[in-house]
């Protein structure tokens, strides 16, 4: 039985595969709403999220042209617990309000077979409550650590460090309604989309 406009939460640690697994519901057909690309519309240049942004960590978050430069400021909040909760206390009600705005959109359109919402810190800034169920992005610490190092040309000092600064992938797979594994390989990733895709909306492949 096809299940319209669910709301699907997908989120997961760092370097877990949370954009590849949402991608493939999108090619689906899932509609997607990027919490990450939300981020990003807060922050434009002269919005007032950014205003706040450089007052409280100062204009070297900022490239000349008034831009957020996010390795700058990614390099503050990763080695400060107080500075990662200011950047969250100034973003999550924006990107909270855009969300909701966008998920209702989706909500009242017919013929959407199920709606994503990717969410990197769905449980951090509350929001389980915007979506009907939670899948969480599993993968093996030391894939996740070398995927973290290779993507973000980190060295594993830094990577450890923002591993660290993240809510424990035990909690968030506690709190999970379905659960796919990122640990092998991009095929057998894609294989569980197809399960949990024909278990949600009702298609066969």
């Amino acid at each position: 039985m096809s299940v319209n406009n669910l709301i699907l939460g997908i989120t997961g640690n760092i370097a877990a595969g949370k954009s590849l697994i949402a991608g493939a519901f999108a090619r689906k057909g899932a509609a997607l709403v990027d919490a990450d690309q939300l981020a990003r519309e807060v922050v434009a240049p002269g919005s007032p999220v950014l205003q706040q942004l450089s007052a409280q960590f100062g204009r070297e978050i900022l490239f000349e042209n008034g831009s957020l430069d996010r390795e700058q400021l990614a390099g503050i909040i990763f080695a400060d617990e107080q500075a990662r909760d200011a950047l969250n206390r100034i973003t999550h009600p924006a990107i909270a309000r855009l969300a909701v705005e966008r998920l209702q959109q989706l909500k009242r359109t017919s013929g959407i077979p199920l709606i994503v919402y990717e969410a990197p810190l769905l449980f951090e800034a509350g929001a389980e409550g915007r979506v009907d169920k939670v899948l969480v992005v599993k993968i093996d610490p030391e894939v996740q650590l070398q995927r973290l190092m290779e993507r973000d040309r980190l060295a594993e000092a830094a990577a450890r460090q923002r591993l660290a600064a993240q809510m424990p992938q035990t909690e968030k797979l506690a709190r999970a309604d379905y659960v796919i594994d990122n640990s092998g390989s991009v095929a057998a990733a894609l294989r569980q989309v197809e399960q949990l895709w024909a278990q949600l909306a009702g298609a066969a492949g």
